[in-house]
């Protein structure tokens, strides 16, 4: 690496160098599976005729819009779904999810978590935070739970004996701010046969955030129903500027969309704007990027598994999203490291990121990212709350050499506090 422009400790560059040589073999299977992935996405474009036609922005009520309606047949057949309902104007991962949760589920319904519990966005949206503020239990839906074993593997036992009288069973398969491992598609297909063996008829909801593109397969491809997900994360491709999508069955898609818009109308309507572009140009980069967002990953596991901290999941483990967690024993070198995580972004680059209490979540939360799309999380970024066990969560790198030099920025902050022993470092780098 040339160390001209940043001037990072020659002993973290030498670090490094070893750390990229332990990942190679993990970066070429993250590679083989991207190649499979772009060959994947093509043919889902060349499939459905995508045009420069299909680009142009609607207004109004948006009647007759054929780049929205080609976009749902690209997204679908991507993801290997009967259908898709792709919009600019899901705000967020959590919108999706909560447009999904209320389409599909009715007054003295059910829903059961078969992950413990969700991501902390999704808590009030369901009820177990909160009340009256308009959630599932408002309207009368119940809530339950199966918790996971002590070593964060599904019960499943509980499940079992939990989802008899589900209408909705519910899955995270990102390990969310917990330090459990997140869910491989073929775990999924495991829990998506008991579910099916004990009631057949429930809806099986994934929550598919950071998730798409990582595996040759989607969780449509083990029986889900419904996936759902965010455009500013893998799907995106760091190109959507907004959006998410919730793709499965037709027929649950269809009752999405009445949610969405309005009953009678559903995907009939909503106007694109000036977004469809964005959206499919990210939709065909979404394999390549997902890609280096890994391999930012991987490195940032390894380098940091040498120096001594507990990461999570091991570097060179089989990935099934971009999410990696970094212990870093206490609050001062958490903040440090997102504060070096910010400081080597494309973007506010001199915003000095400090902890807040962001709306949705329980703890205050620091958060670090300096991305083109605000919030963008293909876009490497660290965030984590400001609570035990002060875990940094990672994920993003649109590009992986700029990723790495993120990484490289974020520990460099945290040698220049004296969180991280030089001498400690040589030591590592002398027995490799």
């Amino acid at each position: 690496m040339d160390n001209k422009f940043f001037h990072f400790d020659e002993n973290l560059i030498s670090l490094s160098k070893k750390a990229e040589q332990k990942c190679s073999a993990s970066f070429a299977r993250i590679e083989e599976i991207s190649e499979y992935n772009e060959a994947k996405v093509l043919e889902a474009f060349t499939h459905c005729r995508v045009s420069e036609s299909h680009f142009a922005g609607s207004t109004g009520y948006g009647y007759g819009d054929r780049g929205r309606e080609v976009l749902d047949e690209v997204f679908a057949r991507a993801v290997g779904a009967e259908d898709a309902l792709v919009r600019h104007n899901f705000v967020s991962g959590t919108h999706a999810l909560t447009v999904a949760l209320f389409g599909v589920l009715r007054t003295g319904d059910k829903i059961v978590s078969l992950t413990g519990k969700p991501y902390d966005t999704m808590e009030e949206v369901i009820g177990i935070r909160g009340e009256g503020n308009g959630s599932l239990k408002d309207f009368g839906v119940s809530y339950g739970q199966v918790d996971l074993l002590e070593d964060g593997t599904p019960d499943l036992d509980g499940i079992k004996q939990s989802v008899a009288d589900a209408k909705v069973c519910y899955i995270q398969r990102s390990r969310g701010y917990s330090l459990r491992e997140s869910l491989t598609v073929e775990r999924i297909g495991e829990l998506i046969k008991i579910v099916r063996e004990v009631n057949p008829d429930t809806i099986v909801m994934v929550d598919n955030c950071y998730g798409e593109f990582v595996e040759k397969t989607e969780p449509t491809a083990v029986g889900a129903d419904l996936i759902v997900g965010s455009l500013i994360k893998n799907p995106g491709g760091g190109i959507a500027q907004t959006g998410g999508y919730i793709a499965g069955r037709k027929d649950l898609v269809e009752l999405c969309s009445y949610r969405l818009t309005c009953v009678g109308m559903g995907k009939e309507v909503g106007c694109t704007l000036d977004q469809s572009r964005g959206m499919f140009m990210g939709l065909f980069f979404a394999p390549s990027v997902v890609a280096n967002a890994i391999k930012t990953s991987v490195f940032a596991l390894c380098l940091y598994d040498m120096l001594g901290y507990k990461v999570y999941p091991e570097f060179d483990a089989y990935r099934t999203d971009i999410i990696a967690a970094i212990e870093l024993k206490n609050k001062e070198s958490l903040v440090s490291f997102c504060q070096g995580i910010q400081k080597g972004s494309p973007v506010d680059s001199f915003v000095t990121p400090e902890p807040w209490d962001m709306p949705g979540y329980e703890s205050e939360v620091i958060m670090a990212a300096g991305a083109f799309t605000m919030g963008a999380s293909i876009e490497l970024s660290a965030d984590a709350p400001l609570r035990e066990p002060y875990a940094a969560w990672l994920q993003g790198g649109i590009t992986y050499n700029s990723g790495k030099l993120g990484i490289l920025h974020a520990t460099q902050a945290m040698i220049d506090k004296g969180q991280i022993n030089l001498v400690v470092a040589e030591d590592c780098i002398n027995k490799i």
